[in-house]
């Protein structure tokens, strides 16, 4: 298993970045621009036990995704596990963390790659990989809570 974590503080208050993540229909806006999302599951609301169908993607190579919500703790933790992906096992916590007048965004990514030690080889493209996925995934969500033009 390999974990990857990203943090980043955004000049809003915490229940405004959990109403952010809980609308599905932003994943489109913070998904970056070599990737294509294609929401499946239509209108979808995150309750727990609830799954989310998704299309991505990405260099002409598309992967279909099924995400269960694991748990809901308002407005602090968002959890949700892949029930079909590319991956083995694939876990993302979104964590929003009060600090005064800001919040922290933390994103902890617990992920397992298929086939064994040959799968294992391809850890270090996923971590590069997502790095540059949260960190376009963190700069937009900063520009729309904070109300930038991007």
């Amino acid at each position: 298993m390999q974990t990857f974590i990203k943090s980043s503080y955004i000049n809003c208050d915490t229940k405004s970045l959990f109403d952010f993540h809980l609308d599905t229909n932003n994943l489109t806006y913070i998904t970056p621009p070599d990737t294509k999302v294609e929401l499946l599951t239509k209108d979808f609301k995150p309750v727990v036990s609830q799954i989310l169908k998704i299309k991505s993607t990405k260099y002409f190579i598309p992967m279909n995704w099924e995400v269960k919500i694991e748990k809901i703790d308002e407005p602090n933790l968002l959890v949700d596990i892949a029930m079909k992906s590319p991956f083995s096992f694939w876990e993302h916590k979104h964590i929003f963390i009060k600090h005064g007048n800001i919040s922290e965004l933390k994103d902890i990514v617990t992920f397992k790659m298929p086939f064994g030690f040959i799968g294992k080889l391809f850890e270090r493209l996923v971590i590069k990989d997502l790095q540059k996925m949260f960190d376009f995934r963190h700069k937009i969500t900063k520009k729309m809570l904070e109300k930038e033009k991007f």
